[in-house]
């Protein structure tokens, strides 16, 4: 018999949740009479929106920001912050299981609490959020309100019926998970990224449909505190915009820590029997049931547009795409700009923040800087971390612009080596011809922090040459870096060149 694990969940009500809530959103909390028209109404209170009020009122605007739930949004909440706390610890676990790699002998069976586990990742999300707490924002000058959002004209809105006015508005509500459309999957109850980190019961057997960024890190995360973990793709392999041989030392990751792998398959009906779930799998060689306890959805996200009425504001866009933007993130409303999940195609914390701070600029300074000048990197934290800055061969080919790759493999660099970390790779594109960088991905443990070198180098301007003159403390993953640009050097080194030199070396 299993433990519905899905069914009408509920975050625990412990002192780190009373915390938590008290700081995001008061049950004392009343919202304030407005302050008359505002510069800068921002509507949402995730990452996006939070940076876009904070920015503003320290320009000296007249701010009001309006949250339909949480401030804090899904990054705090239900996102980056809880679901690193809970990878860490899976990490640890891991590393206790392969111990013996290291000379060191651990008991044949290794207990987790998982409802201190769960404790944990509570502790630190209540610390962290206490940091966008309402009464801070509300105390650096902005007008806060919660409560559901109606635009009624291009120049003003409602909060739960009560109008306010601006002069231009930024629309930062984020995204919510898509829920695949999968027969029975209602009825038996699933997870989404909004629930899991409610649980306070290990499920024994856990599906993880969809290979994008939070299944594959999830489905590591709960493998290695014990859960049997499936996870489902209906591509040839995960994350579809890596590259393949990233993409690969993934699967062969996930393959040695004991993940049962299905590519090219699909979930295509769910039943319960017994308070056991029954998972109907396609692919083109075979069909089979498996049984789960909890069934996770990780295929993505939609952005949040119901209910804002946006064509009352003459603001463009789609179910799917969200609000339509052009690069200096202004809608088809002069007045109105939006940021982050609810406009854009990566959705990554960092990019959400960084939008946010253009679209300010731009609304009230009356700027012009351009999204698409940014460069921002971006990790997904498995074992090995894949992250990523800057232009794909792909994309440079589909632009015409020549590229060349080096690539250093994590199992030729002394630290990788010592800490018994080689899966993974450094490989760094190159506009062919010259040294200046197009993108990188690093492929490793610490790949999140690596790939910060190489963004500083595209923005600072600094190619290979200057790259491969930088001395790296000894013995460092990032001596991978610089190893890759020591390659691109020796490419200078033309016949002509060589000839040269055997001439000098000769005299």
């Amino acid at each position: 018999m299993s433990a519905n694990f899905d069914a009408g969940i509920r975050t625990p009500d412990d002192a780190y949740e009373r915390k938590r809530l008290a700081a995001v959103h008061p049950d004392s909390w009343n919202n304030p009479a407005p302050g008359g028209p505002y510069q800068l109404v921002v509507v949402g209170g995730g990452a996006a929106g939070l940076v876009a009020a904070r920015e503003a009122a320290a320009l000296g605007a007249r701010v009001a920001l309006i949250e339909r739930h949480l401030l804090g949004g899904t990054c705090f909440n239900t996102g980056c912050v809880p679901s690193k706390a809970l990878i860490r610890t899976a990490s640890l676990y891991g590393e206790m299981r392969h111990a013996t790699r290291y000379g060191a002998q651990m008991p044949d069976e290794i207990k987790v609490d998982f409802a201190a586990v769960m404790t944990r990742m509570r502790r630190i999300r209540s610390h962290l959020t206490s940091t966008t707490s309402v009464r801070l924002l509300a105390a650096s000058g902005v007008d806060v309100f919660f409560g559901n959002t109606r635009f009624d004209g291009s120049d003003r809105l409602s909060v739960n019926g009560q109008p306010l006015q601006f002069d231009k508005a930024l629309i930062a509500t984020g995204a919510r998970p898509h829920i695949p459309d999968i027969p029975g999957l209602k009825q038996a109850g699933f997870l989404t990224n909004a629930s899991v980190f409610d649980l306070t019961e290990l499920p024994p057997r856990l599906l993880v449909i969809g290979g994008g960024p939070l299944g594959c890190e999830l489905a590591q995360a709960f493998q290695r505190l014990g859960s049997r973990v499936i996870i489902v793709q209906d591509l040839p392999l995960f994350l579809e915009h890596e590259e393949r041989d990233a993409a690969q030392t993934l699967s062969d990751a996930f393959a040695r820590d004991g993940i049962e792998v299905r590519l090219n398959t699909q979930a295509v009906a769910v039943r319960v029997e017994q308070g056991v779930k029954l998972v109907d799998l396609v692919s083109d060689d075979y069909h089979s049931t498996v049984s789960v306890d909890a069934i996770l959805t990780g295929v993505g996200r939609r952005p949040n547009v119901q209910g804002l009425t946006l064509e009352a504001a003459g603001v463009d866009y789609g179910e799917t795409a969200g609000i339509a933007v052009d690069d200096q993130l202004r809608s088809s409303n002069p007045r109105i700009y939006a940021a982050g999940d609810v406009c854009l195609e990566a959705r990554y914390t960092n990019i959400a923040e960084e939008s946010a701070r253009i679209a300010v600029r731009n609304a009230l300074l009356g700027g012009s800087e351009r999204l698409s000048k940014l460069v921002i990197p971006w990790c997904t934290y498995t074992d090995p971390e894949i992250a990523h800055v800057g232009l794909y061969v792909r994309e440079a080919n589909a632009r015409g612009i020549p590229v060349k790759t080096f690539t250093v493999p994590m199992h030729q660099i002394d630290r990788a080596i010592t800490d018994s970390e080689e899966d993974g790779f450094v490989k760094i594109h190159v506009r062919d011809g010259s040294d200046t960088i197009l993108g990188a991905t690093i492929v490793s443990r610490d790949a999140d922090d690596m790939i910060n070198e190489i963004t500083l180098a595209m923005v600072a301007g600094v190619g290979m040459r200057m790259l491969a003159r930088v001395i790296h403390a000894y013995p460092t993953k990032t001596e991978a870096i610089r190893e890759a640009a020591i390659a691109y050097n020796r490419t200078r080194l033309t016949p002509r060149v060589i000839a040269r030199l055997r001439r000098w070396l000769g005299r």
